[in-house]
């Protein structure tokens, strides 16, 4: 019997009505490990310590958590621990909440200056979000942009479609909703209901239901015999009347299986521990957990350990800047917009505005006011139709001129609420170049640490000649000894060649810079697109430490590989094209210093002399899992990662968002190897995304 991982919507009923006895606690501070664990340690006036984790990961659960199973602190907090706690230390806890019957917490916070809102989705993927007074997210785990629903900063948080909620129905409603099913009665119950496998099968055996009983059969009496189970399910959990078990596969307890509020007649069969708290069975069912999933062998810890985590540290917090500037960028561009949107409809901007002062100065109410407006709508009146509210708390009134919504204070005449909003732009960029200059200073650091790594690279595994190995089929091993190491090139985009020549390219301009500034060395070829927007590309002849030798020969394998890396990671994967012409020049064609009278771009290169051409060179990318002589996600050209990998997935410009499609991609390789925990270990979904090319792309086949 497989262990439970996830938390059901039974189980968050539970928790939210019995951890409301926390109300009152205050934050001390706020922690993010990787996998998506946050951490809440929080104070009680009367229980003392209090340590709240949320976990969107491998497990996904809320739970309290006694000290002693609690994870060290991560050494260095992430941008968004130290966004919690500059917003919420000393936040007092003022409520939690379940949305609807959906297995999404609510947990709400209020402090003198700010009032916020973490939004723990536990199904899927997994997220949080942090949400302000207004329910804008402020930062959250993952962006979110789907047809159905955005979940960004800067947005206002959209929660998924709600779920029926069969806690809050009449039995009219109940029995409704039961026979709009044409399936049975356990299946109707377990999807259309929302309740999952087990609880179905619980509710059918309390009320005395044949659980394969098909809908057209079923009768009002058995529905109102389960409508009475449910009732009194949810009256118990709504007073926290729970009688917690944790329940195992064995007598001698050695393998959890299983954690609920209540007793389970379906699980009777198991041996089981008894809780007074759901909480306190929620901890001990999950820590155990967590340590089946690290009982691991010996040799598998990873080489050089403390060096891979400084590493990754750095990375997302980089990635994490990288996304805060961007958002500051949407943000001052959307103000300015605002600005120039109210220029160019200021007659109409001020003559809402007159009106709304001279009506204030008559001594009319506010409420009249907008109902004037509403009647002046139904005229046609244009500026009466763009109208959208009037504040009187606040002195505003919001309008819709060309497009965008700005929000105008009525005692301000245009030119100064429209100054108003481009000094809000100016701000925004302000904070921009405060994030910018902390990024630099975190691309020091990762560049220190990664330079203290060189010097384990002098037995460099890729440029020793293959040598003999046992035929290993890895993807059927129960257990796989993790073995990896961290190269200098790792920071940029990378592959080998068939032929074993390393190609790395840059992930923005600074990265391009920085390539042909420190490693464009004698003997490389230099790639590019035609076309702009593309990595600097170093098909590179020697390794750092190594001369060049006229000898050395590389073949039109290696440079057709290379020239498709260039390709595939360029703008024209983002256009959705599938193919583009890309060049091929030497290390000294390749100058910062421009021709006269021409300006050259961060990141762009004046390229002199004659150039290869690879005409109409085909996109392609692969992402694959090895695991001798070393475990690693790699990825690139096809024809180079197929035959290095153990197991690989192709992609191509398609529909699916570079975060999704990782996830997407890490779902299938758990589901290829037989040791999931190795997956999970190495081939996170961040580190297949550092891989994917920028754009939105599909699978399209699998090795």
């Amino acid at each position: 019997m497989d262990s439970k991982r996830e938390l059901t919507s039974v189980d968050i009923a539970a928790f939210a009505g019995e951890f409301a006895a926390y109300e009152g606690a205050r934050l001390d501070k706020a922690y993010l490990y990787d996998d998506g664990l946050v951490r809440l340690k929080l104070r009680h006036y009367d229980r003392g310590r209090v340590e709240l984790l949320l976990d969107t990961g491998e497990t996904k659960h809320v739970r309290v958590a006694t000290p002693e199973r609690v994870p060290p602190a991560p050494e260095r907090p992430p941008n968004f621990a130290m966004m919690l706690r500059n917003r919420m230390e000393g936040a007092e806890l003022v409520g939690i909440e379940q949305f609807e019957f959906d297995r999404i917490v609510q947990i709400h916070f209020e402090r003198d200056d700010a009032r916020t809102t973490i939004v723990a989705e536990l199904f899927g993927d997994g997220n949080i979000a942090v949400l302000d007074g207004n329910g804008e997210v402020v930062d959250c785990l993952d962006t979110v942009r789907l047809k159905s629903r955005t979940v960004a900063p800067g947005s206002v948080y959209e929660f998924p479609d709600a779920r029926f909620n069969p806690l809050a129905v009449d039995i009219d409603g109940f029995v409704a909703r039961m026979a709009q099913s044409d399936t049975d009665v356990v299946r109707t119950l377990a999807t259309q209901l929302n309740f999952g496998g087990l609880w179905a099968e619980e509710l059918c055996t309390r009320a005395g239901v044949e659980k394969t009983l098909d809908i057209d059969e079923a009768d009002r009496e058995e529905y109102e015999r389960i409508y009475e189970v449910v009732q009194d399910m949810s009256a118990r959990l709504g007073r926290g009347d729970l009688d917690a078990n944790v329940y195992f596969e064995d007598d001698d307890q050695s393998h959890a299986v299983d954690v609920t509020p209540v007793p389970l007649e379906e699980h009777a069969h198991l041996a089981r521990d008894s809780y007074d708290q759901f909480t306190d069975a929620l901890d001990a069912y999950f820590a155990t957990l967590g340590d089946e999933d690290d009982d691991v062998p010996a040799d598998s810890t990873p080489q050089r350990p403390d060096f891979e985590a400084e590493i990754e540290k750095k990375r997302r917090i980089i990635e994490q800047q990288e996304g805060a500037i961007e958002n500051f960028d949407r943000q001052a561009d959307a103000e300015r917009e605002k600005a120039e949107a109210l220029y160019a409809h200021y007659d109409l901007a001020d003559d809402v505005l007159s009106t709304v002062r001279q009506a204030r100065q008559e001594g009319t109410p506010w409420d009249d006011i907008e109902a004037r407006f509403e009647e002046g709508k139904e005229r046609g009146i244009e500026a009466a139709e763009a109208v959208n509210s009037l504040d009187g708390s606040e002195g505003t009134v919001s309008l819709t001129v060309g497009g965008h919504d700005v929000t105008l204070r009525v005692s301000d005449g245009v030119e100064k609420n429209a100054d108003r909003i481009y000094q809000e732009a100016k701000r925004i960029e302000e904070k921009k170049e405060g994030a910018q200059a902390a990024i630099e200073n975190t691309r020091e650091e990762l560049e220190e640490i990664q330079k203290r790594r060189e010097e384990y690279d002098a037995d460099d595994t890729d440029d020793e000649p293959a040598q003999e190995r046992e035929d290993v089929d890895w993807l059927d091993r129960p257990s796989i000894p993790l073995r990896s190491s961290e190269k200098w090139y790792e920071s940029y985009r990378w592959f080998h060649t068939s032929d074993g020549f390393l190609v790395i390219g840059g992930r923005n301009a600074d990265q391009n810079e920085d390539l042909v500034k420190k490693y464009l060395s004698r003997g490389d070829r230099f790639f590019h697109t035609q076309a702009h927007g593309g990595p600097a590309t170093i098909l590179k002849a020697t390794g750092p430490s190594e001369s060049y030798d006229e000898d050395i020969e590389i073949p039109d394998r290696s440079k057709e590989e290379a020239a498709q890396f260039a390709a595939s990671y360029s703008s024209i994967w983002k256009e959705g094209k599938f193919g583009a012409d890309v060049y091929m020049v030497g290390d000294d064609q390749v100058s910062k210093t421009p021709e006269s009278g021409e300006y050259l771009e961060k990141g762009g290169f004046a390229i002199r002399g004659d150039r290869t051409y690879f005409d109409d060179t085909p996109v392609g990318v692969a992402v694959g899992i090895t695991c001798e002589p070393e475990t690693r996600v790699i990825g690139g050209p096809p024809a180079a990662i197929t035959e290095r990998a153990e197991t690989s997935i192709a992609v191509e410009p398609g529909k699916y968002a570079q975060n999704d499609i990782a996830k997407r991609l890490y779902r299938e390789f758990k589901g290829r190897f037989d040791d999931e925990t190795f997956v999970r270990k190495i081939a996170s979904p961040d580190l297949i995304q550092e891989f994917l090319p920028p754009g939105q792309s599909s699978m399209v086949d699998s090795e």
